[in-house]
């Protein structure tokens, strides 16, 4: 199999979860260019729909339609700093960053709120939301989701992360809105950015010295125009299959290249992979199309400062891994054991189904390639997105039948379509 041709990658889940988030919290019309309309951030949207914000969605406007991609336009009619008292629980879906960084946002309130979500998100750990937080004078009741969120006067704290997270920073940057004194954050590792960025634009008062980024209050947000780059998350799928399939060329177009969140670059050029950056944008959140040809790979150690900055991609990597001569090693992931599943074990236990030899560990895997299994297995997602379109690249090279594929919508509803549109050999038969 090969990958020809030429696709735009989906709008960035992060960026337009928080372009919601900020709009709602803005005052004025907040228009969001390329917003992503998957199962997570439309969770987040109707969160603040029930929080008394409206929001108009125009899907697949602009000339990608062609590609069953679209260009998705989202309005905020945003209300201000303040929103009104929802009737029910609030239900993020699966959404980790919807529910966390709407805490932050919720504790502050002049109302009491409830937070909840789907069986994936009831086992993920909201601690280390909830301390810092706590520490601002929040009251929030519960460690794990369903959570009650009581509204409090905050106050602004001096908080060092004990983990990169950029959902546990992003919950306190929002909270500090809302604080009678300065927020300083400090940050050992960075994480993604987006947060950072996007207040700046609405007006907040944030800075960065060194490892510190200070959060001083400046009364109401106004609202701003924000277009959304590309998906660096979802285009590594893409980027990893035209890796491993010999004889592929591909342009991914309009990518989201935040130094925060480039790691998985970084990780496959150090493999060997042919990738070149073209047309690149520079701003606050820089993009650029990304040409991929297929390389021969090589093991290499992955860990530390990097992690952060490829954790979410991790599982495409592991692909990746499999074709690669030689043994690669991920250390310092042990965040993958909270995410939508373990996905140290979904790895380890699904990829294995594929011929894989690797081996889990407390915080990472050892991978030392596949031997492929003919026997087409049957693979599971388990309802977890990146888990699942990373079986399908995997699939390219050792045929596998998918279940639980669905998964997919959260971030990528169109995946199988782009797939499809670029594979230049049919998949085995049942394979999608």
């Amino acid at each position: 199999m090969r990958l020809i041709g030429e696709i735009t990658a989906p709008p960035d889940k992060s960026i337009s979860h928080r372009a919601v988030m900020l709009g709602a919290i803005a005052r004025g019309v907040t228009t969001v260019g390329n917003f992503l309309t998957g199962a997570d951030c439309m969770a987040t949207a109707d969160c603040f729909h029930k929080l008394g914000i409206k929001i108009e969605i125009e899907e697949n406007i602009g000339e990608n339609i062609r590609e069953n991609i679209g260009e998705n336009q989202a309005k905020i009619y945003g209300k201000g700093l303040r929103l009104s008292p929802p009737t029910g629980a609030l239900d993020v879906k699966n959404s980790g960053t919807s529910l966390r960084l709407l805490t932050g946002i919720l504790a502050a309130q002049n109302f009491d709120s409830e937070a909840t979500g789907d069986e994936s998100i009831q086992k993920r750990p909201m601690k280390r939301v909830i301390e810092p937080l706590s520490q601002m004078g929040a009251r929030i009741i519960g460690e794990r989701a369903p959570i009650k969120i009581l509204g409090s006067r905050l106050t602004g704290i001096t908080y060092e992360l004990k983990e990169p997270s950029a959902q546990v920073k992003s919950a306190i940057l929002l909270a500090s809105l809302y604080a009678d004194s300065p927020t300083v954050i400090i940050e050992k590792v960075k994480s993604r950015n987006h947060t950072e960025i996007m207040l700046k634009a609405f007006g907040a008062d944030i800075t960065k010295d060194g490892d510190r980024i200070i959060s001083r209050p400046a009364g109401e947000l106004k609202a701003a125009n924000i277009q959304i780059p590309g998906d660096i998350s979802s285009a590594a799928f893409f980027i990893v299959g035209a890796l491993i399939c010999d004889g592929s060329e591909l342009l991914i177009k309009n990518v989201g290249v935040n130094p925060t969140r480039s790691g998985i670059l970084d990780a496959l050029r150090a493999m060997g992979a042919n990738i070149k950056l073209l047309n690149i944008k520079r701003g606050a959140e820089p993009s650029a199309d990304i040409l991929v040809k297929s390389s021969k790979l090589e093991g290499i150690v992955i860990k530390g400062d990097t992690i952060p900055r490829l954790i979410d991609e991790i599982p495409i990597l592991a692909v990746a891994a499999m074709f690669a001569k030689g043994e690669t090693i991920i250390r310092d992931a042990a965040e993958l054991r909270v995410k939508e599943t373990d996905r140290i074990s979904s790895i380890s236990e699904e990829f294995s189904k594929l011929g894989a030899n690797i081996t889990p560990t407390e915080d990472g895997l050892i991978i030392n390639g596949a031997d492929p299994n003919p026997e087409f297995p049957d693979t599971n997602s388990r309802g977890d997105h990146r888990i699942a379109m990373s079986l399908a690249i995997a699939g390219l090279k050792i045929p596998n039948k998918l279940i639980n594929s669905d998964c997919v919508n959260i971030s990528f509803p169109n995946f199988f379509k782009v797939l499809l549109k670029i594979l230049r050999t049919d998949p085995a038969p049942g394979f999608f």
